[in-house]
């Protein structure tokens, strides 16, 4: 006689394929969990953006891909003043390796002691900033244009003051929840000029 083999139930296949997924994302999820900023409240040089950013500083940066491979340099200066409003406005000129020149500009709210706002004008919504002791992370969605094609991808970004005035400064990117790439900046506050 010949035996037939029992085709599983479609709606256990299902649940079992469910199951699979769910413990990934759990497992992801898990993984890239947020570091929580206040184990740096006691680190110093205290970090206050309005402090740093305002006047004239340089950053030296480079991006890389999710292998880590290094895509693109660049050099960006920053000039930054506080408005009438109380906005923190940071115009952002970067010189990239292969000529290309770009610019930013940041207009940024300090909402209570230590929680920023920002908004600029390829940022999707509005950034959200939290700062404890010489640490400041940031997170908001940029629009990056790819190859004429314009894509979301989300910034999880971390600057640590370092004595002498270096900010360091690290930022995963991710697009639907997988890491694409990242981007690392050294900045430097430009000497004041001498008053005659």
């Amino acid at each position: 006689s010949i035996k037939l083999r029992k085709v599983p139930d479609i709606t256990l296949v299902l649940i079992m394929i469910f199951r699979y997924i769910t413990l990934f994302l759990a497992l992801g999820l898990t993984s890239c969990s947020g570091v929580d900023i206040s184990l740096y409240q006691g680190n110093e040089p205290k970090l206050d953006l309005y402090s740093y950013f305002t006047g004239t500083t340089r950053g030296w940066g480079m991006v890389q891909d999710r292998g880590g491979k290094m895509t693109r340099q660049f050099v960006v200066a920053i000039d930054g003043k506080v408005n009438q409003a109380g906005e923190l406005v940071l115009t952002e000129d970067f010189t990239w390796n292969n000529g290309e020149k770009t610019q930013r500009i940041w207009s940024i709210t300090k909402n209570g002691a230590q929680t920023y706002s920002g908004r600029a004008a390829d940022v999707q919504g509005e950034a959200r900033g939290i700062a404890s002791g010489n640490a400041l992370n940031w997170r908001y969605d940029l629009l990056i244009t790819v190859d004429g094609s314009e894509w979301s991808i989300s910034f999880d970004d971390w600057m640590f003051l370092q004595p002498e005035g270096i900010l360091l400064n690290r930022a995963s990117m991710k697009k639907f929840g997988f890491r694409v790439g990242e981007v690392t900046i050294a900045f430097q506050k430009e000497p004041k000029q001498r008053e005659d």
